[in-house]
């Protein structure tokens, strides 16, 4: 493959045709279903995979097969089937990434706007930009670079599915819908995760998993005026902090539920220091720091392994609160908390929901009610080892493309997707990378995607391509 001509194409079809059309795409607001609960009415997430079905179809790659698939009363799904090349090797290569969006939220910057993409600086703004629609264009963009230049792919399939913000709730039923037909995946690339800089390409090696629990503590069927029940009738919120400390130690916010720890590999201890001496402040600097903030802790190795492999409690919701301009004398029937736990990859998430509900409703302080609302589940995801093929590969990209060393770095964030895939194909690959680095905002306002990082990206897929059908 001449791979001196892959990114010269890379880069021109990203200028001529994927620009225009991701910017297209910007303005459909295709918000995922569980902001949306009328998402079939709108049909805004409809109109996000016809928009890119339609520039898919048009770029006429051969044999390629292109389906919108739909099972009944789940989100859209495009996939797209190439063949592969003639004499490449055998497997499936599935490319992933996702088409719905997170909700617009306000607070965006003069001239900017979810729904209005504009280029500034090599930047496209606007909401889905990086998170995640110009996925699938870098993934058809790098199948076409190889194709036009002597190289080699596997069949591909490109997997754009429009739930992943809400958690990817219908991909286990699209896995086993499709599992005869996607065959034997022997590679996963994933362009859905981030980078520590935009100097070098990072792959993403672990991805923690989430466990949400909804818990509600009543001491009364109706509130009471404070000055006559206080002192006899246990505050709810009192009750809910006596059993937050069950779960989490309050000084230093570690995790005490032992279900919800597992002892973190040496490998991703190692892997922490060496992204972290490659780039300084990565992160420190991954969050905006209100002056006189300070972290947890000082040490930056321990902030990235708090932040990949070690439990974290988040208080994300709450309820049985009044706002404060509306708060009485009243001590308040109950409290409602939604507790989000991130788990570390390789921890079983039923297994640890289980346990935090024990915590909660065993032995309750003065006998008070606890019931559970909403709960959710989901997979962590640690990466197998690189092939000798995968990671020469990386080395020629690294090189010729970014001209500087690749990184691995774990993410604390979740994409159940990558845990299902792992559990069926235990064998495949992964390249689990993407274009959302430094201040590409995602889920906040003003997101943008960095272009030339992005078909810098496309290219280093292209050489990912090649050497897997050349393996």
């Amino acid at each position: 493959m001449d791979r001196v001509a892959v990114s010269k194409t890379v880069d021109r079809v990203w200028d001529e045709s994927v620009l225009p059309s991701l910017s297209e795409l910007v303005e459909i607001p295709a918000v995922s279903p569980a902001f949306d609960a009328d998402w079939v009415e709108s049909g805004h997430l409809d109109a996000a995979v016809e928009h890119v079905r339609r520039w898919i179809t048009a770029r006429g790659i051969e044999g390629a097969e292109i389906e919108v698939v739909r099972l009944p009363e789940r989100t859209p799904l495009l996939l797209v089937d190439i063949p592969a090349t003639e004499g490449a090797a055998e497997g499936t290569v599935l490319l992933y990434g996702h088409l719905d969006k997170q909700p617009p939220v306000g607070g965006w910057s003069e001239g900017l706007g979810p729904w209005t993409p504009v280029v500034r600086d090599d930047r496209l703004f606007g909401r889905g930009a990086a998170d995640d629609g110009y996925a699938g264009y870098a993934a058809i963009t790098a199948i076409e670079a190889v194709r036009a230049h002597g190289g080699s792919h596997a069949r591909c399939v490109v997997m754009l599915e429009t739930g992943e913000e809400s958690g990817s709730p219908d991909l286990p039923a699209y896995l086993a819908h499709l599992s005869e037909r996607l065959g034997d995946v022997s590679l996963v690339v994933c362009l859905d995760s981030g980078a520590g800089d935009y100097d070098r390409m990072w792959l993403t090696t672990s991805l923690r998993g989430m466990a949400t629990v909804e818990v509600t503590v009543q001491v009364l069927d109706s509130g009471l005026h404070s000055g006559m029940a206080s002192g006899i009738v246990p505050s709810s919120f009192r009750v809910l902090r006596q059993l937050l400390d069950r779960l989490e130690d309050s000084a230093t916010g570690e995790v005490l539920v032992p279900e919800l720890n597992v002892a973190i590999p040496e490998n991703r201890i190692a892997e922490a220091r060496s992204a972290v001496e490659a780039a300084p402040g990565l992160i420190r600097n991954s969050v905006p720091w209100p002056e006189g903030l300070r972290p947890v802790v000082e040490d930056e190795v321990e902030l990235a392994l708090n932040s990949t492999w070690r439990p974290t409690l988040s208080i994300t919701g709450a309820s049985g609160l009044p706002e404060p301009a509306d708060a009485g004398n009243v001590l308040r029937p109950y409290t409602t908390a939604v507790l989000s736990f991130r788990l570390p990859p390789t921890a079983d998430p039923a297994a640890a929901l289980r346990a935090v509900q024990e915590k909660l409703s065993t032995d309750v302080p003065y006998g008070a009610k606890v019931t559970f609302g909403h709960t959710e589940a989901g997979l962590g995801w640690n990466a197998p080892e690189l092939a000798p093929w995968l990671s020469t590969a990386l080395d020629q990209a690294a090189d010729e493309v970014f001209g500087a060393e690749w990184r691995t770095m774990g993410l604390g964030g979740s994409i159940p997707f990558m845990g299902l895939l792992q559990d069926a194909y235990p064998e495949a690959q992964f390249v689990v990378t993407g274009a959302l680095g430094p201040d590409s905002n995602a889920h906040v306002p003003d997101e943008s995607l960095n272009l030339p990082f992005a078909a810098k990206i496309t290219s280093a897929i292209s050489y990912v391509l090649d050497a897997h059908a050349n393996r």
